[in-house]
């Protein structure tokens, strides 16, 4: 009997975690640049349920298999492309990724199916940032802003990284900045590159992000590339555009969302009531059962 209890209770907290999972998602429908989350369960390994004869020549015969529970096991990220909102913004900035691999034709969640299984999912185009601890971060939240020194910064305050791996830093004096859909700076009254303290042009470093679900969410549209050795520069055979005066919106489906925070709800509830059918059933066993 308790371990129908106890598996009822992992139902729970595996629905409870599902439930936040979706609240996040919905909370953040206005946050440019975010990608939703979705809660994975699996269940727990199944038992062999067996019959046990006593006595002499003890001999078990199966009944069958009975499984324990579930646990919500991972939250991946689902990074496919938001839609585009015109700001009018010359510092928001947004990118259109839509990076193919040859023999591979990925579905509408960006991954791609092999006839012997083997999921492969879709690169992804990210802005590359510097954070205060000098690490390397990615977002696909465009809405940058310039300091009084020149510095391009992220909604979250870290460093824009250029093609040259350093933060990009503009001449003050420059009041109109334009960027190609390449990611390349221009000087919009002069319409010339707009370069750096050497001299060279500056232009937006877009990382290639060839497994998207090694990206952990560090908070502030921030990720986290747990092999950096896995990004590289994109190149322009790899379909990404920069549109200047866009931000992407989230990825969110609001309607989607709702059906599933009523899903989570009602199998939450379902799993309540059986912890209530098992506390009665305790209930009974105690006190009225041992009163016979």
């Amino acid at each position: 009997m308790l371990r129908g209890l106890y598996t009822a209770a992992a139902g729970m907290i595996a629905e409870q975690r599902r439930h936040d999972t979706i609240n996040n998602n919905i909370a953040n429908l206005l946050t440019p640049g975010f990608k939703g989350g979705n809660v994975v369960n699996r269940s727990f390994p199944e038992m062999l349920v067996s019959l046990m004869n006593g006595g002499e020549g003890t001999s078990t015969s199966s009944i069958g298999r009975m499984n324990t529970g579930v646990l919500a096991e991972e939250n991946p990220i689902q990074f496919t492309q938001g839609d585009l909102q015109e700001t009018g913004n010359p510092m928001d900035v947004a990118i259109e990724s839509d990076i193919q691999v040859p023999g591979m034709i990925f579905d509408a969640a960006g991954k791609y199916v092999s006839a012997d299984g083997q999921v492969t999912f879709q690169p992804q185009a990210l802005f590359t940032l510097l954070n205060p601890d000098g690490g390397q971060r990615y977002t696909r939240n465009g809405k940058f802003t310039l300091n009084e020194q020149g510095e391009l910064l992220a909604a979250n305050g870290y460093k824009v990284l250029g093609t040259d791996g350093r933060p990009i830093v503009i001449n003050p004096q420059i009041t109109q900045v334009n960027v190609t859909s390449e990611g390349q700076l221009i000087d919009g009254l002069t319409n010339r590159p707009i370069a750096d303290a050497n001299g060279q042009p500056l232009s937006l470093l877009l990382s290639r992000i060839e497994n998207p679900n090694l990206l952990l969410a560090e908070g502030n549209g921030s990720f986290l590339l747990s092999d950096p050795n896995t990004a590289r520069p994109v190149t322009p055979q790899d379909q990404v555009t920069v549109r200047q005066g866009y931000i992407e919106r989230s990825n969110v489906d609001p309607t989607q969302s709702m059906a599933e925070m009523m899903a989570a709800l009602r199998a939450y509830e379902a799993n309540q009531k059986v912890i209530q059918y098992y506390d009665r059933s305790l209930d009974k066993a105690v006190n009225e059962v041992g009163r016979v």
